[in-house]
């Protein structure tokens, strides 16, 4: 456990804390003195996730695809604090099918997750941000690479990194920053959900290594570390930024 205090007395949401990278940034915050609202859509695993983190945790049970549950989110958030200073919006999926299989379901499933989601749950939420408070955008490293059947996946975090400039431009006035943080491959609940066999995710995993200069996939510890670092003070001078965590796989 970490003997930082750098979040004390300092609110953070996280969206899609469930499990994975998004429970992972949770914990690590509430380690590090921060009160701690987390949203998830399966009532089950957001309760579970929140008896694990404790008493400075507060669950929200939240669709990102609903506009009207971020709203709640919102209402139940300003029921517990007068600001949030940390907002990583975290909350995504990612599904392959070739170009010929996709439908309008299958499509608009995504962007309303990963696109409509995390701009609404920044709309949302902006009331509360205050001078010095920070948004970490999750947009994943795969937003400036291109890889069979991921088209409407990778479209959406490239949507997404587009927003962490728009935003920052947006926002900067009032002193908010917007960043995003774009992870590698971090083996976690996600991949199961990605519709790919275990064959296909293993050869995904495989060239990752093949091609990644250090040769291996990522732990959710070291994507925490970078979202604590964009969260705090540490990172005061960054906006519009992209922190690319993926082992130098998006860039050779």
């Amino acid at each position: 456990m970490s003997t930082s205090q750098r979040f004390a007395n300092k609110v953070a949401v996280v969206t899609g804390a469930s499990t994975g990278l998004g429970f992972g940034a949770a914990q690590a915050l509430i380690q590090e003195g921060a009160r701690v609202i987390i949203t998830g859509q399966n009532e089950e695993r957001l309760a579970a996730a929140a008896r694990q983190l404790g008493p400075n945790a507060t669950a929200v049970l939240a669709d990102a695809r609903k506009v009207a549950d971020l709203e709640l989110l919102a209402q139940r958030t300003r029921e517990v604090t007068d600001r949030v200073d940390v907002l990583f919006a975290n909350a995504g999926i990612g599904r392959f099918r070739p170009l010929e299989n996709i439908d309008e379901a299958f499509f608009d499933d995504q962007f309303d997750t990963n696109v409509k989601g995390l701009f609404f749950t920044v709309q949302k939420l902006v009331g509360l941000l205050k001078p010095g408070a920070s948004v970490i955008l999750n947009a994943s490293a795969v937003h400036a690479k291109g890889v069979a059947g991921g088209s409407v996946y990778f479209a959406t975090k490239a949507a997404v990194r587009s927003l962490a400039r728009t935003l920052a431009a947006e926002l900067g006035p009032r002193g908010i920053r917007v960043n995003s943080i774009s992870p590698g491959m971090v083996p976690t609940e996600f991949q199961p959900k990605m519709e790919i066999t275990p064959e296909h995710l293993q050869g995904f995993y495989g060239a990752i290594r093949t091609a990644a200069p250090l040769g291996r996939l990522g732990l959710v510890d070291e994507i925490t570390k970078a979202v604590l670092f964009m969260a705090s003070d540490e990172s005061s001078y960054m906006t519009a930024a992209d922190v690319v965590v993926d082992g130098g796989w998006g860039n050779v």
